[in-house]
Formats: structure tokens, sequence, C-alpha cells
């Protein structure tokens, strides 16, 4: 017996909070990565784990937040809990092992390549992974080109948005390739959505006593949605996230190193007008230099 789906049972609430949802975790996730290339090397690990997790939660979060909104009407629907929560693992460690190959590699064709493809194929394993820790009296089954293109569409667009992110700098462009992720994880979802079809077992009788146990999908989602706010709490209050590479950081080698300045002029000490990771008093403002008696 064919059962009658419904993937958006609260109107374009569902569909437009994952979205939201998806965006927030790729703009953190890809301003991480983005941080992680410039710092130094002993702190590139810490960024990019907080970007693979702060991507990895966001799109678990997007795609339970549209399940809310997905039913049977002949049946109620249960999720396994470890498998749920085992598909938030996967997502993460595969998007760290993409955005890790990105940050280490740098922006070159088979960092970009490499990287996009296996946060893509994160994105996807995570959905099917998800998908497979729902409970009901039926059976899925899935149009396997449907499928298809709904990994080469995370696959394409994840690497996409890891070029934008390294490559493209200022807010707006970072702004640009998050939303590039959250369309990709969104498109995604609803084009694997779209290749489901629910087989029900012909002893179904709707009823509740019959019915596997249910783990509400609310209390889920605390967990990671919560880890999203510190973490953009995170990249909130870190200046050189938020207002990008100071002036005094010469990527040519000049000023704060010495290097390139003439002969017999001492290396002065500069204090950077925001904060950065090199000097723990990175964080006061640079001091005015008033003009002695002596300078004159």
């Amino acid at each position: 017996m064919q059962g009658t789906m419904d993937g958006f049972s609260y109107g374009m609430v569902t569909p437009a909070a994952a979205f939201l949802m998806a965006c927030l975790g790729a703009a953190l996730g890809l301003r991480c990565t983005t941080r992680s290339l410039r710092t130094e090397r002993s702190f590139k690990a810490g960024w990019l784990a907080l970007g693979a997790t702060s991507i990895g939660s966001g799109i678990w979060t997007m795609h339970f937040i549209a399940m809310m909104g997905f039913s049977v009407d002949e049946v109620p629907i249960g999720y396994d809990v470890p498998i749920t929560f085992a598909s938030l693992a996967v997502a993460i460690v595969m998007v760290g092992i993409g955005i890790f190959i990105v940050g280490y590699q740098g922006v070159t064709p088979m960092a970009m390549v490499t990287g996009g493809t296996i946060t893509g194929l994160g994105v996807a394993t995570m959905h099917y992974l998800g998908m497979a820790g729902m409970r009901l009296r039926g059976q899925f089954e899935y149009d396997t080109l449907t499928v298809a293109l709904s990994v080469v569409i995370a696959v394409v667009a994840a690497t996409v948005a890891l070029w934008a992110a390294v490559s493209i700098r200022g807010f707006l462009p970072s702004l640009g390739a998050s939303v590039v992720m959250g369309v990709a994880v969104s498109g995604m979802h609803y084009t694997g959505m779209a290749a489901l079809s629910v087989h029900l077992h012909h002893a179904v009788t709707g009823s509740a006593a019959d019915s596997p146990p249910t783990a509400p999908l609310i209390p889920l989602l605390i967990g990671p949605g919560c880890f999203l706010l510190l973490a953009a709490v995170v990249v909130m209050f870190d200046p050189l996230m938020v207002m990008g590479d100071p002036d005094w950081t010469d990527p040519a080698g000049h000023g704060t190193h010495g290097i390139g300045r003439a002969p017999g002029i001492p290396v002065q000490r500069q204090v950077p007008r925001f904060g950065t990771y090199a000097d723990p008093a990175s964080f006061q403002s640079q001091r005015q230099h008033t003009p002695t008696s002596r300078d004159r």
C-alpha cells in the first residue's frame, strides 16, 4: 500500500526556518575556515574544527527542522535516537575532512575539488543516514536517478561555497557563499525527499498502540541549536574575523617582521589597531604618538 506523504505540513514555515539554519551554520563554518587561513598554525586546527562543527550542526539542524513538516497520513513517525545522532557525527567528521584539506592545502584546484567533494558527500550522507533513522510501519524506496542528482547538487554547491569563502575576501562575498551553501543543503534535502516513496505494511492500522517508539524532534534539536548560538558569539567577538586583516599584517613581510626596511634602521614594535592572534596586548587601541621636543 502506497503511503500518502506531505513534506509541507506547516506550509512554508519549516522550509524557511530550515534554510535559515543551513545559512547560519554555513556562514559560521565558512568564516572560521577563512579565519584559519590567516592565523598561526597552532590555532588553525581549532578554527577548522569549529568551522566543521558549525557546518555539520547547521545541515543536521536544517534537515530535522525540515522533517518536522514531513508526515505520512496513514502512520505515525518516530526517530531512532542513536542513528539520528550518528548522522550528526558523520556530518561533522566528513565536513571536517573537507575543510581541513582546504585549510592546510590552501586555495589549490586539487584541494578545492577534493575538499568540496568530501564536504558535499558529507551533506548527502547525513541526509540519507538521518532518513534511515526514521521509524514507521512501512518501507522507504528511492528513485536512483533523483538520489544521484541530489548528491551532485550537494557536491557542486559545496565546492563553489568553499572556493568563494577562501578566495574572495570581504563580508558580502562570505555572506554570498553561505547562501550558496544554504541553497545547496536545502536543495539537496528536498531533491532527496522527491526521490522518496513509502510502501506501508499491510498490517498497519494507524493505531498509536501499534506504532513504533517515537522520539520527538524538538528536544533533539536543542543541543546543536545552542552550539550554533555559541559559535556565533565566538565569531562575533573575534575582531580579525569581523573587521578583516589589519594593515600591519603585510603579506610581503614588511613592517612587523622588519623585512624590507632600510639597512641600519631598527625594527619598530607596532601595536595593531585591533585584535589578532599574535600579541596578547593587541586588543588595546594603538596609542597616538605625541610629538616631543626631541622629535622636533
